[in-house]
């Protein structure tokens, strides 16, 4: 990734657990309406919990910002490789970001890599293609998870 892109995930990832937080007070709002009181309770525990794990994040980003966002990650030289696939066949890493914080949430905010992938192909199954099935030669590793 470059810089940007760390700044801008972690963005997006900040921008979904704020839509998560919101779900939370409703839920807790309908609860209390209703009288049930204990599950306010849980509900209330479940966004204080979700509110640390924001302010984790904007830590992380600010980190980030304040320690390696002058840095270049990408050195500009290309690599060789042989039997390239051309632009455009391959499904891009930006039709991944949203599924796989999605995931990442469904999951309580942290999984195995593994079970992460799982969900993320089960919502973008429909946007894969032949080529997204492809092992990698270097890694013997199907494409889509390498770009995911």
């Amino acid at each position: 990734m470059i810089k940007n892109e760390v700044f801008a995930a972690l963005e997006i990832l900040l921008e979904e657990i704020e839509m998560v937080i919101s779900k939370i007070k409703n839920a807790g709002a309908t609860a209390f309406q209703k009288g049930e009181y204990n599950k306010v309770e849980e509900i209330k525990e479940k966004a204080t919990t979700l509110e640390k794990f924001r302010e984790k994040v904007k830590q992380l980003q600010n980190e980030w910002q304040t320690n390696f966002s002058s840095l270049s990650i990408r050195s500009g030289k290309k690599r060789k490789t042989k039997n390239k696939l051309k632009r455009g066949l391959r499904t891009p890493e930006g039709a991944f970001r949203i599924p796989i914080l999605e995931s990442i949430m469904e999951l309580d905010g942290s999984a195995p890599m593994s079970n992460v992938l799982e969900l993320v192909e089960k919502k973008i199954k429909e946007e894969l293609n032949e080529y997204d099935y492809q092992l990698l030669p270097s890694t013997n590793t199907v494409r889509w998870k390498n770009t995911a």
